[in-house]
């Protein structure tokens, strides 16, 4: 089984950067997080056009140029040890085709971030780095667990993650090893027949969303199955699904694990064999404990759930 590269674990003082790929931030927004990189003794670097803003039928933090540069700053600067995206949003397909990791390479770093940022970590996986499906900046303002965080902190320290849950009632059991692909679905679906598509053989998917309508979200399931996704994956770890449909409608609109959704995705992968982890705490929710895209998983699902890598 192919192994792709970790990069080397943070020391004290070590450089992060924070950069703003897609959606527009306030300063304020992002006071808590940059104060908490520095408690955790670490020194926090801002993109060039971190509070940059430019609306082009959605508010995005900067051109598309200045996107570009900030993230390829960031990926090639021989100083920065790690790069935490500010927000998602909608942006990162802009950048794809523009980006450069010479330096990159022979300096491998942590990205971290989740949502739209899906996009770069598919692309980062392509190239053979792992990356980090957590917490972005912004939403250390918005009350999420510390421990969010605080595991995030542990992978860059070199401490890779290790999960006991409780068993959710429509897992399907078994035991598998993989390498982790996916993140937002949304932007899952939105790569798919791209060279930046993920490659799915032998993968153990994950896929979280938000704001979705329920006939979206059994789209974008009908787009996977019909790809041949399905056929192709060893298993399947179902994240967060948070305001899926109507508010007025939807009881569950505020759960983090929305009952409908769930069972739409368990009725649509039923005929399929592969064990399935359903309610793992990782998705636009306050608990979002980072998986470790490009990581080897081992996964065993009984009564209750247990995964590492």
């Amino acid at each position: 089984m192919k192994k792709n590269i970790f990069p080397e674990p943070l020391k004290k003082g070590a450089k992060i950067a924070i950069i703003s790929p897609a959606g527009a931030v306030d300063p304020s927004q992002l006071e808590k997080g940059i104060e908490m990189i520095k408690n955790k003794g670490f020194e926090p670097v801002l993109g060039e056009h971190l509070y940059s803003r430019f609306s082009n039928g959605y508010t995005y933090a900067g051109t598309e140029k200045e996107r570009i540069k900030d993230i390829n700053w960031a990926l090639n600067d021989k100083e920065i040890s790690a790069i935490w995206a500010s927000r998602g949003g909608y942006g990162c397909q802009h950048l794809i085709q523009h980006l450069k990791l010479k330096n990159f390479e022979e300096n491998p770093k942590w990205y971290i971030g989740y949502s739209d940022n899906t996009v770069i970590q598919s692309y980062l996986l392509k190239k053979g780095f792992v990356s980090i499906h957590g917490q972005t900046i912004k939403t250390s303002s918005f009350g999420v667990t510390d421990e969010s965080y605080d595991l995030i902190f542990d992978t860059l320290r070199g401490k890779t993650p290790k999960y006991n849950l409780e068993s959710h009632q429509l897992n399907k059991k078994g035991t598998i090893e993989g390498e982790l692909v996916g993140g937002n679905l949304a932007l899952i679906y939105a790569l798919l027949g791209s060279r930046y598509s993920f490659d799915f053989k032998d993968k153990i998917l994950f896929i979280e969303d938000i704001g979705e309508n329920f006939y979206a979200l059994d789209r974008m399931i009908m787009s996977l199955e019909l790809a041949g996704v399905f056929n192709k994956i060893r298993g399947l770890i179902v994240g967060g699904m948070t305001n899926m449909g109507d508010e007025k409608e939807n009881k569950n609109y505020e759960e983090s694990f929305d009952e409908f959704a769930y069972k739409l995705i368990s009725e649509r992968i039923s005929k399929y064999k592969f064990p399935v982890v359903f309610g793992f705490p990782n998705g636009h929710i306050k608990d979002n404990r980072p998986l470790l895209i490009g990581g080897i998983a081992h996964i065993k699902i009984g009564t209750k759930v247990k995964i590492e890598f």
